[in-house]
């Protein structure tokens, strides 16, 4: 197996191992491999190892990529910050937004998905944590941010997502994850999904409900910025 293979194998048994420890089945957590800074290349052997679900985070860098891959049945999850002006190519080249954190980005998203594909499938970036450094919005802005998202015509409100402070501790960790959960269930509305938990602490994400853990290190290695024609995060 190559380097990429064996470290998906790897991530695989670890959400296995988890969903078994908290009484979940694994086949509910989806892999999202996030494949921004890494080559074409490499999301090639993550594919041929199983992998078809993959997450950008940087919109010039991604086209470039989609444009290389086209002979692959990939699914394309953008997961970073969203200007406006980015909205119309997000709508006609993704199959998920995992960001959008205020009403016009939704707007702009239904208005601008091309009639003869699905409607987009879009999750609400939550700051749970509240740092003023970090995308999303505020908890209390939530429910009539998902309400109104929901009645758009071509978007698919299917649930949220968060990027919590960094901590070591795994009960931060879960205690992030825990009110996220917690705020979707709030809504009362028909939501299936959470996005959230990276390399290193998708354990606690998973005990907390999980449906889709973002893994870019431990699958891809370290970051390697600026080997690609767009590095500069669109925010």
């Amino acid at each position: 197996m190559s380097t990429i293979a064996e470290n998906i194998a790897k991530v695989r048994a670890r959400i296995r191992e988890a969903a078994q420890a908290f009484g979940r089945e694994s086949a509910e957590i989806g892999l999202l491999a996030v494949s921004k800074t890494k080559p074409a290349p490499a999301i090639r052997e993550a594919f041929a190892a199983g992998i078809a679900d993959f997450g950008e985070n940087y919109l010039q860098e991604a086209l470039a990529k989609q444009d290389l891959l086209q002979d692959l049945p990939l699914h394309w999850h953008f997961i970073g910050p969203i200007q406006s002006n980015k909205t119309r190519a997000l709508a006609e080249r993704f199959d998920w937004v995992h960001a959008v954190d205020r009403l016009k980005i939704a707007e702009r998203l239904s208005a601008q998905r091309p009639d003869h594909l699905p409607p987009l499938q879009v999750c609400l970036q939550v700051n749970v944590s509240g740092e003023a450094s970090k995308s999303g919005c505020a908890p209390e802005e939530l429910p009539a941010l998902a309400a109104a998202v929901a009645r758009l015509p071509r978007v698919r409100l299917r649930g949220l997502m968060a990027i919590p402070e960094p901590t070591d501790d795994p009960a931060e960790q879960r205690a992030a994850f825990a009110r996220l959960r917690q705020l979707r269930d709030d809504l009362g509305m028909d939501l299936d999904t959470l996005s959230m938990g990276m390399s290193h602490d998708l354990e606690a994400a998973i005990a907390e409900g999980a449906t889709w853990v973002r893994i870019g290190t431990a699958l891809f290695g370290a970051r390697d910025y600026g080997t690609l024609p767009d590095t500069t995060p669109h925010s």
